[in-house]
């Protein structure tokens, strides 16, 4: 039926229309119900299986209270449990908030409070984190469910576990309407430069992403992937777990991105997909298991989150030849792929971020707006339907945000004459010295080719004569000796004199957030304080 306000179906015509994150997995169960869908430690369940538990959580849930447009958080490392809770919310119409396990009890009370979250679903090991969380925020939840149950759980706290792990419960499936436009998440932003942001996320943009990864990245029913980056994460979840069960893959889920753990797992459950940050598949090729296993079961590999070093990406072409890799750019605002960089165009392109991706438009323009000619630097920014909502109560940010009728990424990129995008740097990583822009990106490029660098990060950092002053820090391969002069003599014979670093460390390791992003924010606090 019709009225002034235009369409609006009755509950019946909804669900026959729906096309919610549940109904993904439904439909893979239907088609291919004795597939292996997903292994988790010794759980190893069909598609069948899996449909059918995330049911019973889904009951349980909404037997406790949780239904439509209620804000959950989920805090936990990946495992099993993880992946039934956001399936089961989807299948309520809830929206899930993902949050990283490695915050404080202020932090996450800052996502609770913010997100209106009612009730939280926690790993066991992590309820004392989340009820210290919830009293920061002066709070009380609705619920409190508890995954797995081998370290126990407190008073107060239920199993979650326990719902979904019982045969004899309800397996039927909820039949909740839930609309295209309908929040389903909010991703908070990692936070690396300010407070984070959440980036409500619906059905319609999680699924044109969906079909983005899917086509440009190559995958298909018969993949088995690994799954080792933190699930609360996007990149993990939306253009790998959840387009592998939209397929009917078969995910392999590990709790973390342990590189023996990973390498082990290729040679076991014959993996053909992995995706991994750039630092992660440094950490791969640096370890002594990487020659040890036989691999050769592994053909697309994908990377993100970070820009591959050019001499690691011809190190992985030159390890595993029959690999073949993409590169996954975006934000979480774009649910979060944007461009993707091809095989073919690995060498060719190499440090391109690619060409847009299936339902997305790219530009770069100038700060009014203007799309800037090719070749020069700009900001990115992108439409389509992978894009966000906006920002949870947010109006202000999500207006600057959507400017123009473009999300404004904060990237800076240079657009070939083929539209092939090469991402310079975050607008607050352009470091200003002495008048001049310095990328930190083609400084760290140029530090990667020193045969005794493993990892670097280059920043700026406030300076009396020179405004800012460009400085690196450097991570140094095992067995090799590297002096700070050194590198600076190093990128001097190769880069004009505003543009060599005037400061070296030298140090053990990087400091990342579990998505693999170098926090440079920390970098540079370390580095004003000295």
């Amino acid at each position: 039926m019709t009225d002034q306000h235009g369409w609006h179906p009755a509950p019946d015509q909804a669900i026959a229309r729906r096309n919610s994150l549940g109904d993904l997995l439904r439909r893979s169960a239907a088609r291919d119900p004795d597939k292996l869908a997903l292994v988790f430690g010794a759980v190893r369940q069909t598609f069948a299986e899996l449909d059918a538990t995330v049911n019973r959580a889904a009951n349980a849930l909404a037997a406790q209270g949780i239904g439509r447009g209620d804000r959950v958080v989920l805090l936990a490392h990946n495992s099993h449990g993880f992946v039934v809770a956001y399936f089961a919310l989807a299948r309520l119409g809830a929206v899930s908030v993902p949050v990283n396990f490695m915050l404080g009890p202020e932090e996450i009370a800052y996502v609770v409070t913010h997100s209106g979250a009612v009730a939280v679903i926690a790993e066991d090991a992590l309820c004392g984190t989340a009820d210290r969380a919830w009293a920061a925020a002066g709070a009380t939840p609705l619920l409190k469910a508890a995954i797995g149950t081998e370290h126990g759980h407190p008073e107060g706290w239920l199993d979650f576990t326990a719902w979904y792990a019982d045969e004899d419960a309800d397996a039927t499936e909820p039949q909740v309407p839930v609309g295209d436009d309908d929040p389903v998440q909010i991703m908070y932003t990692s936070g690396t430069e300010s407070r984070p942001k959440g980036a409500v996320m619906t059905t319609r943009n999680l699924v044109a992403q969906y079909t983005s990864a899917i086509v440009s990245g190559d995958m298909a029913a018969g993949d088995v992937e690994v799954h080792a980056l933190p699930l609360y994460h996007c990149a993990q979840l939306h253009c790998f777990l959840t387009p592998d069960v939209q397929l009917g893959a078969t995910s392999i889920v590990l709790p973390g991105a342990d590189p023996a753990a990973i390498l082990r797992t290729v040679e076991e459950e014959g993996v053909t997909k992995l995706f991994c940050p750039p630092t992660v598949w440094i950490a791969l090729l640096r370890h002594p298991d990487f020659d040890a296993r036989d691999l050769r079961s592994l053909r697309k590999g994908y990377y993100g989150a970070a820009a591959m070093p050019v001499e690691v990406l011809a190190e992985l072409r030159r390890r595993l030849p029959a690999l073949r890799l993409y590169n996954f750019y975006g934000q979480t605002e774009m649910s979060p792929v944007a461009t993707v960089l091809g095989p073919d165009d690995q060498e060719r392109r190499a440090g391109s971020a690619g060409r847009a991706a299936l339902n997305v438009e790219t530009l770069v323009v100038d700060d009014d707006g203007r799309e800037v000619p090719r070749g020069e630097v700009g900001e990115i920014v992108h439409r389509g339907p992978h894009t966000m909502r906006g920002y949870w109560n947010d109006p202000e940010r999500t207006a600057e945000a959507f400017r123009g009728g473009w999300f404004h990424s904060g990237d800076l990129g240079i657009m070939d004459d083929e539209g092939y995008l090469r991402v310079v740097d975050r607008k607050k990583d352009m470091i200003k010295t002495g008048g001049e822009n310095v990328a930190s990106r083609e400084v760290e490029e140029t530090v990667y080719q020193h045969p005794a660098v493993a990892e670097v990060a280059v920043f700026g950092v406030p300076d009396p004569y020179w405004i800012e002053m460009v400085c690196a820090a450097v991570v140094v391969k095992p067995g090799m000796d590297l002096a700070p002069e050194e590198v600076v003599d190093f990128c001097r014979a190769r880069l004009a004199g505003f543009k060599t670093p005037k400061r070296v460390v030298i140090v053990s390791a990087l400091p990342k957030n579990p998505s693999g992003k170098v926090l440079k924010r920390e970098l540079r606090a370390a580095a004003t304080a000295d």
